[in-house]
């Protein structure tokens, strides 16, 4: 009777837990009541900090559930999974800076992170046993400004997971986080735009350092208890702020409370914090092949100390990913460089975001957490076997080899949720196509062969051929509202960067007119953004609109709200409302 009673009491403790503290409630019980835990285990939650915010650096809130027994926040569907291009994941920054008055780098919108804040039909029909099962959609349209016909292709990524079967390894997760002197000013202002920094007010309210805290807290918050965390932190040189444990073993709210006092100060020695955070990564951790491993940095990306070449820092990431420790970066704030990230991201396993405050991030962390964390598909190559077309431009991958006229690659596919229409995040990259023969009247009708091969995450080889046939008529045509999507989206992205590059260049080159249409803009494009400072430290130019371009705004402006007209997606409004901040 009285074993009974006890059972009763801690079922009821439980259902009142659940009740008032939520998820918060449960895993403070669960945590104390099992081996682990301190009411009838006999270990105790450790506070294992380490970081000392006094320390000299010349040597070497946000309220929430505590940590989740790993649900997500919402309930799964039965849909299933789509699949998306590592990378860019958003264009936050881009957005940003505009509405905050500064012209953005041409970096800062990326196809791919511009298609992620989009669901597509990816042209998926039945179901299919593959791990990725490419779809492909073609059309011809018309360009808005020239009127020339263009030919284009999407390809659908497209997974056989349910939503409701996926489930993520556990996780081996070192956050390298900048705490440089940078990370004081506001996420809305540019910080090498101050003067006088010495009689300024220390720390801004809404500092990137506070997005950047309490940021980090909401990622703490969908750990599991048994992922593992370890935090590096990194100004001048790096610190140890917390060794590599299980996250069922470490005082969450504790750890919580050190992370909010985290300041900023010094220098960014980027080189020394990533290479810190890499050596947390035991050969046990890395044998592991229950652990997935990851490093997530949150920065801005200014780095100015130590190794600053982006191409040599990539090397660091590349070394990682050779070895299963992939890359994720949050940037912070609008003076975020996202042209070092891109860089960066041009690795398999890497992504990025940028995020501006932290119900932003609170967002991320609540859709794509599980996603972010979990790369599918590596080393995807699609080859075209045809005499009659080539491959002139793609958009929307996350590998700078924008190829030649016969492949295409892309670094890695990450799993992306699909909607109630089974459209899934980000779910396409887009093809431009060219006829291989000058006289369209001269093509051939036989069907073009499309070889695809990829490894799937533990390593195996996959290759899938299909069979697909253009239409060469000079009339505007889409098999679906996802290419047409696609191509209204990369059209206003290139439009985007080719007044970016205008604008910074000051050569007076006006290139878009009736006769060339919009412009593909090159990823890697010169631009004058620096002004005696170091190769990735970034100040602000105010936001300028040219005549010129202002006409070809208006004039695209009604172009785009045809288009969502046409495909029935009012999200895309939020394109039009940063159109309106540049017609004049």
């Amino acid at each position: 009777m009285k074993s009974k009673k006890i059972i009763i009491g801690i079922v009821a403790a439980i259902a009142l837990l659940c009740v008032v503290g939520g998820t918060f409630g449960v895993r403070w019980f669960i945590t104390r009541l099992g081996k682990n835990g301190g009411l009838f285990g006999d270990k105790s939650l450790i506070d294992d900090w380490k970081y000392a915010s006094g320390k000299d650096y010349y040597d070497a809130v946000y309220e929430s559930g505590a940590v989740s027994s790993g649900d997500t926040f919402a309930a799964k569907s039965s849909n299933e999974l789509g699949l998306s291009v590592g990378g860019s994941k958003n264009v936050l920054n881009f957005r940003e800076n505009i509405k905050n008055g500064y012209l953005p780098i041409s970096t800062d919108i990326t196809y791919n992170g511009l298609f992620y804040d989009y669901y597509f039909n990816t042209g998926k029909t039945k179901p299919s046993e593959d791990l990725f099962s490419p779809t492909y959609s073609t059309a011809v349209s018309k360009d808005p400004i020239s009127g020339a016909y263009e030919y284009y292709m999407t390809v659908g990524l497209n997974s056989n997971i349910k939503e409701s079967d996926f489930k993520r390894k556990k996780l081996n997760l070192v956050v390298v986080m900048d705490i440089s002197g940078s990370m004081s000013s506001s996420f809305n202002k540019y910080y090498y735009d101050r003067t006088n920094l010495e009689n300024e007010e220390k720390y801004d309210n809404r500092s990137k350092m506070k997005v950047a805290n309490e940021s980090l807290n909401l990622l703490i918050d969908r750990l599991k208890l048994d992922d593992k965390l370890g935090i590096v932190l990194f100004d001048n040189a790096a610190y140890l702020a917390k060794p590599v444990n299980l996250v069922g073993e470490t005082d969450v709210e504790k750890l919580k409370e050190h992370i909010l006092e985290i300041a900023p100060r010094g220098g960014t020695n980027f080189e020394a914090g990533y290479k810190k955070g890499t050596e947390l990564f035991t050969t046990e951790m890395l044998d592991d092949d229950e652990y997935e491993n990851r490093i997530i940095v949150i920065t801005d990306a200014m780095p100015n100390l130590g190794t600053t070449s982006k191409g040599k820092l990539t090397e660091y990431v590349k070394e990682n990913a050779d070895k299963g420790i992939y890359t994720s970066f949050i940037g912070v704030g609008v003076d975020f460089n996202t042209e070092v990230i891109e860089c960066l991201s041009d690795v398999k396993g890497a992504n990025y975001y940028s995020v501006h405050n932290t119900d932003e991030f609170k967002k991320i962390m609540s859709d794509d957490f599980e996603y972010m964390v979990t790369p599918l598909v590596f080393d995807l190559e699609l080859k075209f076997d045809s005499s009659n077309y080539i491959i002139k431009n793609v958009y929307g991958t996350d590998a700078k080899e924008k190829n030649t006229g016969t492949l295409l690659k892309v670094n890695t596919l990450f799993p992306s949720s699909s909607n109630s229409s089974g459209e899934a995040k980000g779910g396409v990259v887009l093809i431009k196509i060219a006829p291989a023969i000058v006289d369209y009247n001269e093509l051939g009708h036989e069907g073009t062969k499309i070889i695809v091969s990829y490894k799937d995450r533990d390593g195996k080889e996959h290759k899938n051929e299909q069979n697909i046939t253009f239409d060469s008529r000079t009339e505007e045509r889409y098999d679906n509202t996802g290419i047409r999507k696609a191509i209204a989206l990369t059209r206003y992205a290139n439009l985007m960067k080719d007044w970016i590059l205008f604008e910074r260049s000051h050569r007076g080159t006006f290139q878009i007119s009736t006769d060339t249409g919009i412009k593909d803009c090159p990823y890697m494009s010169y631009e004058e953004v620096r002004t005696l400072l170091g190769e990735n430290e970034r100040t602000s130019t105010k936001l300028n609109v040219s005549k010129e371009f202002s006409e070809v705004f208006a004039k695209f402006k009604e172009y785009m709200k045809n288009e969502i007209k046409e495909i029935g997606d009012e999200n895309m409004n939020q394109e039009i409302e940063i159109l309106d901040l540049l017609v004049k």
